[in-house]
């Protein structure tokens, strides 16, 4: 477990990426939609990855496909870097507030997709972003981590509060399912396999 690079590129979009789980949180990201870049420094630092991911898509239409294809290949990048999930904790869990605000995220990496949204309002702009498009990249996300994951934005006003709560209980359930179980043998699982 560790590290992983990918690269995507479509007729729609262009990405690079790569993970360092046990990081110190070190972002180098550039997605051309900076509040999407707010976003996923959120998510690295607090869940103190380090990521390095360069996007370009076709912005032009919408930032619909390069939102979902990052989610796609940060996710490709999750299952790369934990292998065979060998000594991992799995689940995560956190619930982060932002002064109105307050989300939670639950996360397990069974290996098996899939996704609760609850997004309480978030929708709408949050500048020249379509708050609706953060369910998007959790999605792709999701299915290409191999992740079960829950997420519940519990109350708010401020759709940039949201939104950012979002993001950093995902970062914190993630490291908290990364992190290393020393008491584990293998994979957590009565199967004995994910």
């Amino acid at each position: 477990m560790g590290s992983a690079s990918i690269e995507r590129k479509t007729k729609e979009t262009d990405i690079t990426a790569s993970l360092k789980i046990d990081g110190s949180g070190k972002a180098d990201i550039s997605t051309t939609i900076p509040f999407f870049d707010h976003m996923l420094n959120q998510l690295a630092h607090h869940g103190f990855f380090d990521i390095e991911l360069k996007a370009t898509g076709d912005t032009e239409v919408d930032f619909h496909h390069t939102v979902e294809d990052c989610g796609i290949t940060l996710g490709q990048a999750f299952t790369k870097a934990l292998g065979e999930k060998r000594e991992i904790k799995r689940f995560g869990h956190a619930v982060v507030p932002l002064n109105e605000a307050l989300s939670s995220v639950t996360v397990d990496f069974s290996g098996r997709p899939f996704m609760v949204f609850k997004g309480n309002g978030l929708k709408g702009k949050i500048g020249d972003f379509d708050a609706e498009l953060i369910e998007e990249f959790l999605h792709a996300f999701s299915n290409n981590a191999g992740l079960t994951l829950h997420v519940q934005v519990e109350y708010g006003t401020n759709l940039h509060h949201m939104a950012e709560t979002v993001f950093k209980a995902l970062a914190k359930a993630l490291d908290i399912a990364t992190s290393r179980e020393p008491r584990a043998k293998g994979v957590i699982s009565t199967k004995g396999s994910l």
